[in-house]
C-alpha cells in the first residue's frame, strides 16, 4: 500500500529547486526536472533523481511515468508558453494535483483555466513554505515561526465534529496551542472551549513543528 505522497519539480530555478531541496531532505520521493542539462548536472548531488528533458513533449511526460506522480509543482514562470503545456499535459496524464508558479495575475488566470489546481506567485510564498505545506497533509497553510515552533491553520477533522475543545483534550493529544477559531472570513480569538466544532470551522494552533507528524 503507498504510504508516502511521490512529487515532481520542474524547472530548477532558486524556487523548484528549493521546493525540490525541501521535499528530498523530508525524506519524498521527488523526480526534479529542467530543460538545462548544466542545471541538472548542478543539482544532481543533492537531488537523487534529477533528469534533463522537455516535460512540454507528451511522449516525454509519459516515458517519464508523470502520470503515475501524486503532486506536480511547474516552476517556470519565466516561460508561460511551456508551463501551460506542462500543466495540460499532467493533467491530460492524469496528475490528480498541480501546482504551477506564476510571475503575474494574468498567468494565473491562464494556468488556472488550463488545468492548474493552485498558482504561486513567489514573492508570496517561498519555496520552502510551499514544500512544507504540502509535507503537512490536511493542513490549510504553515508559518514557520522559529526552527522548532510552527503556526498552522487546519481543518477539523471529521471525527472533532460535534465535539467541544474540553472533551478533545487536543493539546494533550498533540501538544499544540489554539490560537484562534476561524469561519469563512471571520477569526475569534476568544476562543469558547465549550462550544462544538463543525465542519465548516478551521483552527489556527502554535504547534512545536517535530509533532505535526501526529496530525496527519
Amino acid at each position: 500500500m503507498k504510504t508516502k505522497k511521490t512529487y515532481a519539480v520542474f524547472g530548477l530555478g532558486r524556487y523548484g529547486t528549493a521546493v525540490a531541496k525541501e521535499l528530498v531532505e523530508n525524506g519524498m520521493e521527488v523526480i526534479a526536472i529542467d530543460f538545462e542539462q548544466k542545471i541538472v548536472n548542478d543539482m544532481a548531488a543533492c537531488l537523487p533523481v534529477c533528469k534533463c528533458a522537455d516535460v512540454t513533449d507528451a511522449e516525454v511526460i509519459s516515458r517519464l511515468g508523470i502520470g503515475n506522480i501524486d503532486i506536480v509543482i511547474v516552476c517556470m514562470a519565466s516561460n508561460l508558453e511551456a508551463s501551460v503545456m506542462a500543466v495540460t499535459l499532467c493533467k491530460e496524464a492524469g496528475v490528480k494535483t498541480v501546482i504551477a508558479k506564476c510571475a503575474n495575475e494574468m498567468q494565473q488566470k491562464i494556468l488556472l483555466r488550463v488545468g492548474a489546481d493552485q498558482v504561486i506567485f513567489p514573492e508570496k510564498e517561498s519555496g520552502i513554505r510551499l514544500a512544507k505545506n504540502l509535507l503537512s497533509s490536511g493542513f490549510i497553510d504553515m508559518i514557520s515561526l522559529s526552527k522548532d515552533v510552527s503556526l498552522v491553520e487546519i481543518d477539523v477533522k471529521k471525527e472533532w465534529c460535534g465535539k467541544n475543545l474540553i472533551e478533545l483534550n487536543l493539546r494533550k493529544k498533540y501538544g499544540f496551542n489554539i490560537v484562534a477559531i476561524k469561519k469563512g472570513e471571520k477569526v475569534n480569538v476568544n476562543i469558547n472551549p465549550e462550544q462544538a466544532l463543525d465542519a465548516e470551522t478551521t483552527m489556527i494552533v502554535i504547534v512545536n513543528t517535530a509533532k505535526l507528524g501526529k496530525l496527519k
